[in-house]
């Protein structure tokens, strides 16, 4: 594998759902999976993924994006020392309420909406964005064939 996924989920995500919590997490294996199909590089990477409760991603998206509210994914590319011999993709963290609620508001699979915010937080670290429609578009398009290439159908399908 070029790309290395270290997978974290937070202790105190039963504390927060107490009806699902953990249960409401893919396996991390997929994530892993979802993480590397997404890695567009032949370089060796590492990259980690922190799945995480509503609090703790309200608290880095206002301290990192000045925005006070929980969202489902963040991105925080990194780029390796040069005296590191690996390349440090970044970190991603994902939460899991807001990832529920979004997949019950879109009538999406639950599975389907995480594979998409994996997909997305990757193109994230690798440079992709979505500040301006060009870019958007391009990166909307690595998207959808990534997420077919993994057996999911088009995120935004209901958005064209």
């Amino acid at each position: 594998m070029a790309l290395t996924v270290d997978v974290s989920i937070a202790e105190d995500l039963n504390s927060e759902m107490p009806e699902s919590g953990e249960e409401d997490v893919p396996d991390p294996a997929l994530l892993q999976a979802w993480a590397q199909a997404a890695y567009l590089s032949d370089v060796p990477a590492v990259a980690s993924v922190l799945v995480t409760t509503a609090a703790e991603i309200r608290q880095l998206n206002k301290q990192y994006r000045d925005k006070d509210k929980a969202t489902n994914v963040l991105s925080f590319p990194m780029e390796s020392p040069e005296e590191v011999d690996l390349c440090l993709l970044g970190d991603i963290a994902l939460c899991v309420k807001v990832i529920k609620q979004e997949a019950r508001e879109q009538s999406k699979s639950a599975l389907s909406h995480w594979a998409h915010m994996v997909v997305h937080g990757m193109l994230h670290l690798q440079g992709y964005d979505h500040v301006d429609d060009d870019e958007a578009q391009e990166m909307e398009q690595k998207e959808i064939l990534i997420l077919n290439q993994l057996g999911f159908d088009d995120p935004y399908k209901e958005n064209k």
